[in-house]
């Protein structure tokens, strides 16, 4: 099955289903671009305050360096509900795998793992992990158990229909189940023919075609999000 996008289905222990949507390679260049624009910006404001210090103010300078550079993007995203100032402008969080706000020990190695996804170069390495990645995770998200997800805005936000549950006929992984859903939320947006042609592209799952299969899909979204 072809994912409708890069949305991941997480069930807590208390029974509440989670829809994360990972972020690509190019958001998260972005907001990169802007923390380390700004980490640019406070170094050389720094270094003209210092300059006037000699060897005391190289020395401050360098603790400087090593805060913006390691404990920044730790202290944000422990901090500050996941989001640098980077991640915040573009609409970026990271998150533990299963949806719960990073801690401590998660972004630590998360971070302390960008030696290895810097290599060789540009973060060559990071940037193969990530395309080749279900999730766009580098190998930092991998180590750590993370994920960099899009904070969703529920301003104008789509549910899925409210349909009486069904029951899926085979057992389908977390992210076929938050491909479904994500159907079921954009149906209402989609025209009758668009929502039957993309329902007959699973027979084997709706057992159907057409409007019937349209609903058996829905009736699934339902029990996936925990509906009755």
């Amino acid at each position: 099955m072809v994912p409708v996008d890069t949305l991941t289905l997480v069930e807590t222990p208390e029974g509440i289903s989670l829809r994360l949507r990972a972020a690509g390679m190019m958001p998260r260049a972005a907001a990169w671009a802007i923390d380390f624009a700004l980490r640019m910006v406070v170094v050389w404001f720094v270094s003209l305050l210092l300059a006037v210090l000699g060897d005391l103010g190289v020395a401050i300078y360098l603790i400087v360096l090593f805060c913006l550079f390691w404990l920044y993007p730790v202290l944000f995203e422990v901090l500050m509900d996941g989001q640098t100032p980077g991640k915040r402008a573009v609409g970026l969080r990271v998150v533990n795998a299963n949806g719960t706000p990073v801690g401590w020990v998660p972004s630590i190695v998360r971070n302390l793992m960008r030696t290895v996804d810097m290599l060789p170069v540009c973060y060559g390495f990071g940037l193969v992990a990530g395309l080749v990645d279900a999730h766009s995770r580098r190998f930092g998200d991998m180590v750590a158990d993370t994920l960099v997800v899009h904070v969703e805005h529920h301003h104008g936000h789509h549910s899925a229909p409210a349909v009486p549950a069904v029951q899926s006929p085979l057992l389908l992984p977390a992210a076929e189940q938050g491909s479904i859903v994500a159907f079921a939320e954009r149906a209402k947006q989609l025209t009758p023919e668009r929502q039957q042609e993309l329902a007959n592209l699973l027979p084997q799952l709706t057992q159907a075609r057409g409007a019937v299969a349209v609903q058996r899909l829905l009736g699934m979204a339902s029990s996936f999000l925990g509906r009755h």
